[in-house]
């Protein structure tokens, strides 16, 4: 067993082989309630860790610290460190901005930008001046297209809305547009919740792919997801990381009882 930061127990191993992001003793308060407690976990690089746990448990406010977006909510504060490749992302050194870059995020609902297909994998790299001219354009959009799968059905509408697409081929067109400024880490927060079930397979292969290029971590409601899409599993609840390791681990040998009780369906 392995003890987190500040006394508060995990079971499992909270490190990773080949570490990309690191949080040691996150906490996270909403005025005077607190939302997270002493959290440590290390994001490892071209792997999937999977966080699930019961509604309202604190997985998503906890993605939302590892790219400051907790920072746009009023009255949420947050202590503890975050760390991308070494560099506090709270200390001031990263720009909030290239942050951003660095570690994208994908959302639960799919939120095309109201422009057109092609302008909303062009929007990242125009804006961070990663692009000279249209042809350096024309590439990273055919690219990020060609690696989420949409490249063969949409190359023919790059000119179209966005929202005309359906919701499996939007929440694509998301990820195309976070991977299009090539990020080194890439948070999903239930980001196939909306969809059905085949346009779940759809993204969940493609999560399988993007692995072998970044660091994912994935929020999700669905324990099978969890177990089909991640190597590692971190269980929360109610604010505080119960366990982490290994999925296969996780999901047949867990070491702690709220682990347990919960992938058995005795609470959540």
């Amino acid at each position: 067993m392995v003890k987190a930061e500040h006394n508060t127990p995990t079971a499992g191993d909270i490190t990773a082989a080949n570490p990309h992001m690191r949080a040691r003793g996150v906490n996270v308060y909403y005025g005077g309630k607190q939302a997270i407690f002493s959290v440590s976990v290390d994001i490892g690089r071209n792997e999937v860790l999977a966080m699930i746990g019961p509604s309202g448990c604190g997985k998503s406010t906890f993605l939302r610290c590892l790219n400051r977006m907790n920072d746009t909510i009023p009255n949420c504060r947050m202590d503890g460190e975050v760390t991308l490749d070494g560099d506090d992302i709270y200390g001031g050194k990263l720009d909030v901005v290239e942050l951003r870059a660095r570690v994208g995020m994908v959302f639960q609902k799919p939120n095309p930008f109201p422009k057109s297909i092609y302008d909303n994998v062009a929007y990242g790299p125009r804006l961070h001046g990663l692009v000279q001219g249209r042809a350096q354009t024309d590439e990273i959009v055919q690219k990020s297209l060609h690696r989420t799968g949409l490249w063969a059905e949409v190359k023919d509408d790059l000119g179209k809305a966005a929202t005309g697409l359906s919701g499996g081929q939007q929440q694509r067109l998301c990820i195309a547009r976070a991977i299009a400024v090539s990020p080194e880490v890439i948070l999903m927060d239930e980001p196939c919740s909306s969809l059905d079930p085949i346009a779940t397979a759809r993204i969940e292969e493609l999560i399988d792919e993007l692995r072998r290029h970044y660091a994912i971590v994935i929020v999700t409601h669905s324990m099978q997801q969890a177990a089909r899409v991640s190597q590692r599993t971190a269980y929360f609840h109610l604010g505080r990381l119960i366990e982490v390791g290994p999925t296969p681990e996780i999901f047949t040998r867990p070491q702690h009882e709220l682990t347990e009780n919960y992938l058995t369906g005795r609470f959540g």
